[in-house]
Order: C-alpha cells, then sequence, then structure tokens
C-alpha cells in the first residue's frame, strides 16, 4: 500500500514536472505553424500587416483586414476619450445613427495596449499569431480532457491551427481568428466550467459571426448532451445555448433589421458562393475566397481511421458526434448543389440572411482535427506522431497570406489639423470592400466621413452613397457639411477606373466649389472646402 502511494506520488511529481515543459512546447510548436502559414509573408512582418495579398498602387492595399484593424482599434480609442467602446461614431455621418461596432469584443482590449506600444501593424500581427496559438492551444487542451494522450492532442492542435479553410479565413474575416472559441466552449463544457463555456458560445454571435452561431448553438447543446452525465448538469449546460440565442436575437433585432441585408440575402447570391465537390480537394484558391473549403488529400482519409478508432474505444456517442459535425457543415457549404438545401433555406427563415454556405466549415475543421488526433491515439511511439504531423502539415499546406505595407502616418492625413467631417474619393457602396482602404488613414485621422465599409451599414448610410456616387468623376457638388475631400488616385487605379479621366474631373469640381489643395502624399491629395467646419 506504501508502495502503491509512492508510486502514484511519483506520477503526480512527473506530472507536475513535465507541464510547465509541455505548454510551452506546445505554444512553441503552434507559434511554428504561425510562421509556417504565413510565409513568406512573415518575413515582411515590420511595417506590414500579414493579410489577403493584393496591389495597393502606391498606398494602402484594401482588404477586409483592415475592417479588423478598424474594429479592433475603436473601441480602446473611444475608452480613451472617456466615450462607450461599442460604439462607432466616425462611420457613415451624419447620415446614419451611431451604430455598434461588434467585432472587436474579443480582440480589442489586447489590441488596444498593442497598437498604442507598436503601432496598429504591429498590434495586427501579434494579435494574428495570438490567435494561432489560441486555435492550436485550445484545442489540443479539449483533446487532453478527453483523455488524449500528450502527443495525439498536439497533433490535432497542429491541424486545426493548420486548417486552410480558417487560415483562408485568418486573412481578413473574422471568421479565422474567432473558430478558437469552439475548442474553448466544448473544453469548457467537458470540466464543467459551465459559466465559461456559455461567454465562448455567446461571445461568437456578440461578435457579428451569427451565421458561425447557427451551427456553433446544435454543436453545443450536442456536446452537451452526450458528455454531461445527468439532467442538472445538462440543464445547466443548455442555459449558455440559451444565452447564445438570446445575443442572436439581440444582433438580428439592434443590428441587422436596420441595415442593408434587412431583408435576407437571394438565394441566387447563395448560389455564386456555394462550394462543389472538387473545392473540397482544390488546393487553389482560384474559384474564389469564399468557395476555399480544401481540407486536404491525407487527412480526411486519417480523419476516417480516426472515426473507427473512436468508436472502438470511445463509444458510439462520442464518434457519431464528431462523424456528424465533421460531414454535416461540409455538405452545407455545397449550397445550392446540396439537393434540398433550396427548401431548408425557404423552410429557415435565419438561413436566409448569410450569402456563404461555408461559414460553418470551421466546426467541420476542428472535428477533422479531433478525429485525426484519436487515429493518431493507435501510435505507440512518440517519433511516429511526430512523423504523422509532418505530413500532415504538407498535406494541409496553402500559401494564401501576403504581405501588405502600412501606411500609418500619411502626410496628406496628417496635414488635417483641424475638425471638419471628410470624404475620399472614389466613393463606394457601403459593402464593396474598395471602400475599407479609407479604414487605415481613418486611425491617422478620426474625423465622421459619410462613408464607410461595413455589410451591416443602414439603408440610409446606402442611400447616400448612391446619391453621391457621381462625385467620384466630378458630377454634382460636395454638400456643405464636408470640410474635407481626400483624391485617391491609387484606389481609383485598383477599382479599374482607366486614365487619369475621373480623378482629373472631381479635382475640377472642387475648384469650382471653391477646395484648395491642402496636402499631397503620392496618389493621395487633400482638398480644404472655403467654409468651416
Amino acid at each position: 500500500m506504501d508502495a502503491g502511494r509512492e508510486a502514484a506520488g511519483h506520477r503526480r511529481g512527473n506530472r507536475g514536472r513535465f507541464i510547465p515543459v509541455f505548454v510551452p512546447g506546445a505554444l512553441a510548436v503552434f507559434a511554428i505553424c504561425a510562421v509556417l502559414a504565413t510565409w513568406p509573408a512573415s518575413r515582411h512582418v515590420n511595417g506590414h500587416y500579414v493579410a489577403g495579398a493584393a496591389s495597393g498602387y502606391g498606398e494602402q492595399s484594401g482588404g477586409d483586414y483592415l475592417q479588423l484593424v478598424w474594429n479592433f482599434w475603436l473601441p480602446g480609442h473611444q475608452l480613451q476619450h472617456g466615450h462607450a467602446p461599442w460604439l462607432d461614431p466616425y462611420s457613415f455621418q451624419p447620415e446614419s445613427p451611431v451604430r455598434p461596432t461588434l467585432q472587436g469584443l474579443v480582440f480589442s482590449m489586447p489590441f488596444w495596449p498593442l497598437e498604442r506600444a507598436f503601432g496598429p501593424a504591429w498590434a495586427y500581427n501579434l494579435m494574428l499569431l495570438a490567435a494561432f496559438l489560441a486555435a492550436g492551444g485550445f484545442t489540443c487542451w479539449w483533446l487532453r480532457s478527453l483523455g488524449l494522450a500528450r502527443a495525439p492532442a498536439l497533433l490535432g492542435g497542429v491541424v486545426f491551427a493548420l486548417a486552410p479553410y480558417r487560415l483562408q479565413q485568418s486573412t481578413g474575416h473574422l471568421l479565422g481568428w474567432i473558430s478558437f472559441l469552439l475548442p474553448a466552449m466544448l473544453l469548457a463544457l467537458e470540466r464543467r466550467r459551465y459559466v465559461l463555456a456559455a461567454l465562448a458560445l455567446t461571445a461568437i454571435p456578440l461578435s457579428g459571426q451569427v451565421h458561425l452561431a447557427l451551427g456553433a448553438i446544435p454543436l453545443y447543446i450536442a456536446y452537451a448532451w452526450i458528455r454531461l452525465p445527468r439532467w442538472r448538469p445538462r440543464l445547466l449546460g443548455f442555459g449558455g445555448a440559451v444565452a447564445a440565442v438570446a445575443a442572436g436575437v439581440l444582433v438580428q433585432h439592434v443590428v441587422i433589421a436596420t441595415s442593408i441585408v434587412s431583408g435576407g440575402r437571394s438565394l441566387g447570391s447563395v448560389a455564386h458562393y456555394s462550394a462543389t465537390l472538387s473545392d473540397f480537394v482544390t488546393r487553389s484558391n482560384g474559384n474564389g475566397v469564399e468557395r476555399f473549403v480544401f481540407v486536404g488529400w491525407v487527412t480526411p482519409l486519417v480523419a476516417i481511421a480516426g472515426l473507427v478508432v473512436a468508436w472502438r474505444t470511445r463509444g458510439r456517442r462520442l464518434a457519431v458526434f464528431l462523424g456528424a459535425a465533421a460531414l454535416l457543415p461540409m455538405l452545407l457549404a455545397l449550397g445550392t448543389h446540396l439537393p434540398g438545401y433550396s427548401s431548408l433555406w425557404h423552410a429557415f427563415a435565419p438561413l436566409r440572411y448569410p450569402r456563404v454556405p461555408e461559414r460553418l466549415m470551421p466546426i467541420a475543421c476542428l472535428m477533422l482535427a479531433a478525429l485525426v488526433a484519436f487515429a493518431s491515439t493507435r501510435l505507440r511511439r512518440v517519433g511516429l506522431v511526430a512523423v504523422v504531423a509532418v505530413v500532415l502539415a504538407v498535406d494541409l499546406h496553402v500559401q494564401i497570406f501576403g504581405a501588405q505595407k502600412a501606411f500609418t502616418n500619411d502626410p496628406a492625413y496628417a496635414a488635417l489639423r483641424e475638425p471638419g467631417r471628410l470624404v475620399e474619393l472614389p466613393m463606394f457602396r457601403p459593402d464593396i470592400d474598395l471602400g475599407s482602404t479609407y479604414l487605415a488613414y481613418a486611425i491617422q485621422s478620426p474625423r465622421q466621413r459619410p462613408e464607410g465599409y461595413s455589410t451591416t451599414a443602414v439603408q440610409a448610410a446606402d442611400g447616400w452613397a448612391k446619391r453621391h456616387h457621381d462625385l467620384s468623376c466630378g458630377i454634382g457638388d460636395v454638400p456643405r457639411y464636408v470640410r474635407y475631400v481626400a483624391i485617391h488616385r491609387g484606389v481609383y487605379q485598383r477599382a479599374g477606373y482607366i486614365g487619369d479621366r475621373c480623378p482629373a474631373a472631381a479635382e475640377t469640381m472642387l475648384r469650382r466649389q471653391g477646395f484648395r489643395v491642402l496636402a499631397r502624399s503620392g496618389p493621395i491629395t487633400m482638398w480644404q472646402a472655403p467654409w468651416g467646419p
């Protein structure tokens, strides 16, 4: 008996000594995954955003990543000036009521001190690294809580961290970043931390990812049902789902119901973004970033083997859960190519608002990672698991990140030292991502703008952009409540305006109204009105 206690104490001692080694080692592995996944863009991390690849024609290259930077930066800026951190007092003003900004909920607080210390580009890149660590770390931790050994659990974390769909959605969309909340909520449920599980789940719709929430909530409920042993724990777990549904309804009424997508999307737009079966085995994103659902060639085969292992060693319920949660999002990603999807779209009202049916794919990526981890439990040597990890890393590798030069101190915008609203030309409707370029300069010079970039802008803002769109080519007059106008010739070029006719006509219009040149910086010219703010 004494020998038994001594042996047990020895095992606990080994575990206690190992944890300080394993955790930093695992984080180091996921950091290496981040470097490999973003290579070669990560070579140019200094002074660049590691994001999607596009030309900026001499100024900030537009993209959804700038919407993330803006929404991560804004809450800290608002708090610094004593204002509500969830409101955006600059975009679409004065045409729109002040609107809540949702995407900064999870990442804005750590982003704020990093941005103040290192600037927005470094802060963004460090937060991207943190998203890799969180995705891999929480997956590994969740799998360990299921009883898997360290090496298989670490392999599962690597597969989820390197999941191609998660990477593609991390080049600019919040979906890839926030997918770490999926293993985090399952981990919290497994460890009976019901409040933390509810917070992780509720943060998904509150961050604006309501489409992912449509899959995360049933995932949460199903996991609580099969893993919590009695009715009382199950009811405590289900409370998180109720909170998440309430959060989704709140977002619907406060944001979506008053926006340009209040009537939902058309089935035709869903068809445009629907994946095909060949997209699941196509490594290139040539068919469009939204249809990029590559899951590897070897990885799915290993996952099938993992399903058999889970069935034999962990029981049917968990195996069915993992298999179904991997398969259903992939089927739904087919959208209108899936028989019966159109009927489901008409019958289930929440499905009419998202236009990209692939947005549930992070769930499939997580389940595939878990099944791969189960398959590797049959390998008796850690070295063999390491070999499998290398093989799967090669199998999943895609090169989709680019390095976008960060224009954080532009002289033309630095010349704006007095208050007054600003319009930037060319002009775009709120849901056109070409207008995202202006968000980079808005951080340098925050002020009210009738323009902005948001797929949930109010209809009044969209109407303003339609009425004044011809200002881009010098037709009409700048409203007198606008004091400054910035001409972005690089954006004209990227938007497909041919030659110099439209920007030249816009400058002629400004001279006619009495505007004068305030400053020039490369392709950007800042004009000031003859009237005051």
